[in-house]
């Protein structure tokens, strides 16, 4: 019996642990619908269109296509309107970060889909826009988490290891991805 005994984790120590068990149940980011049965529900708004939303993706048993083609549209690219599937594994990794955060804060999205001429524009104004953005093919979303500390998000999202992490202290945003796991 430990009486008394009080044991004190920092944040880095909890998303450790968060993602250890999530490696120890044999689970991948990437298949996350595959090793739980929760329900998974997030409330985002789009900064650009002031657009908002929530929404259960995932019932517990499977994704929900009526709610994921919601989510799509508010991640379109709103500069031409148009819309694009965007990787639900993205929802999966936010779903991770605020679960390991112990947070269900609103999902604020900077960008999701780029079209082709869309990030052509903004790589003509910015050196920080990859030439084959994951943007395109729907597999990155660039967000914050409503009143949580940015490296917090950050953090948590490297210790996932589940495809690319960009961190923009000054813009105010964490850029996650699908692709091969890496940071800058």
């Amino acid at each position: 019996m430990l009486r008394g005994l009080t044991v004190k984790f920092s944040r880095r120590d909890f998303i450790k642990f968060a993602g250890s068990s999530l490696a120890i149940a044999g689970c991948s980011p990437t298949a996350l619908a595959s090793c739980t049965t929760k329900p998974r529900h997030l409330a985002l708004s789009n900064l650009h269109t002031g657009e908002e939303l929530e929404v259960c993706y995932f019932d517990g048993l499977s994704y929900l296509n009526k709610e994921l083609a919601r989510i799509d549209n508010l991640c379109r690219d709103f500069r031409v309107n148009q819309v694009h599937p965007m990787d639900k594994n993205l929802f999966d990794i936010i779903s991770l970060i605020q679960s390991a955060l112990g947070t269900n804060a609103e999902v604020q999205i900077i960008s999701g889909y780029r079209s082709p001429e869309t990030n052509q524009a903004l790589r003509s104004m910015s050196s920080g826009v990859a030439k084959k953005s994951y943007h395109m093919l729907g597999q990155a979303i660039d967000f914050r988490l409503d009143g949580v500390n940015l490296k917090l998000v950050r953090d948590a999202a490297m210790e996932l290891k589940a495809g690319g992490v960009g961190y923009y202290p000054r813009s105010d945003f964490v850029h996650i991805d699908t692709g091969p796991v890496r940071h800058w």
